[in-house]
């Protein structure tokens, strides 16, 4: 039976990063430029690959989902975030609370199952070049990015009741820069271990699982590649897939380090750093590394500012 002073909060407090005033000041300037510029630079990716015909691809494709997605993540945890730098009192309502968690939940486990859709589409480009039109075609490359998108969400809905069910009992102080999903169970008076296995077997499925599949891909795709002959050859099969090598490096080795082990995992402040490098550094550095990686996307982009340089001495006049 429940002892009489759990309860169910219906507000929290986050402590962020910092208590000093000036620091909370200089992190909010930090954070507000590395946010623009993760806005500016996704939607100028997105607005690229719109405007390029040549980059109507399912790589492409499913690029553009990705810059969705991260725009999306940074926009769920940094402006609440920035807000609180700057406000006295850092509360969060239990129902906002429960909103953010079921985002940046849904939005990392699609990341991850688009991260290996996305490797099996450069395992068949790289390994049945000639068949890879007839195989990847709108519908397939639609049901596939449907399929990660919709198992995300479902994954987030499953966690965030389980966790949202768990009384609180008074203690509303969240040590996190957001209602992350470990800070929150933390907070439960309540034997938590039905929290901590579902978090395993969630992870297992939704985080290992992709992240098997890309390592099959990618293991054919070397298999493959290190058979080409010249080596120019090979060089220009390793570059379709450098760009996402770089990207799945950055997702999945945070993610695998915080939610396997919940129990001896990571420190709080650990825990904190990593959140803000998949709220903030990694959405701001995908459009870079597809635009320095990809040498469509910076061709694409040349192409581009010829034309805009092209028509400014005609709008001059």
């Amino acid at each position: 039976m429940r002892t009489k002073n759990q309860t169910w909060a219906t507000e929290f407090i986050l402590l962020g990063l910092s208590s000093d005033w000036d620091t909370q000041v200089s992190l909010f300037v930090l954070f507000l430029v590395m946010y623009l510029v993760t806005v500016l630079g996704n939607f100028l990716l997105v607005l690229l690959i719109r405007l390029d015909s040549r980059l109507h691809t399912p790589m492409y494709f499913f690029l553009t989902n990705l810059s969705l997605i991260d725009v999306s993540y940074a926009s769920i945890i940094v402006p609440q975030m920035l807000v609180h730098f700057l406000a006295e009192h850092k509360i969060i309502p239990y129902l906002s609370c429960a909103a953010q968690l079921f985002f940046s939940l849904a939005l990392g486990g699609i990341e991850f199952v688009l991260l290996a859709v996305m490797a099996y589409d450069r395992y068949m480009a790289v390994c049945v070049p000639l068949r890879y039109s007839a195989i990847m075609h709108g519908g397939l490359c639609t049901r596939l990015a449907i399929t990660s998108w919709v198992s995300g969400a479902i994954n987030s809905l499953m966690q965030t009741a389980i966790t949202f069910q768990l009384p609180m009992c008074t203690h509303r102080f969240i040590d996190h820069i957001s209602c992350e999903l470990l800070a929150v169970v933390r907070l439960a008076c309540v034997d938590t271990s039905s929290n901590e296995v579902a978090i395993m077997v969630s992870s297992i499925i939704l985080l290992m699982t992709p992240f098997c599949l890309v390592l099959l891909s990618y293991i054919q795709i070397i298999s493959i590649i290190l058979k080409i002959q010249p080596s120019e050859g090979r060089k220009k099969a390793f570059h379709t897939c450098a760009s996402h090598l770089t990207v799945v490096a950055l997702c999945y080795g945070m993610a695998i380090f915080i939610y396997l082990q919940p129990n001896s995992g990571p420190s709080i402040l650990q825990e904190k750093l990593i959140s803000l490098f998949y709220a903030i550094l990694t959405p701001m550095l995908n459009p870079m590394i597809y635009s320095l990686k990809n040498k469509e996307v910076k061709g694409a982009w040349q192409k581009l500012l010829g034309k805009f340089s092209g028509l400014m001495p005609k709008l001059a006049t």
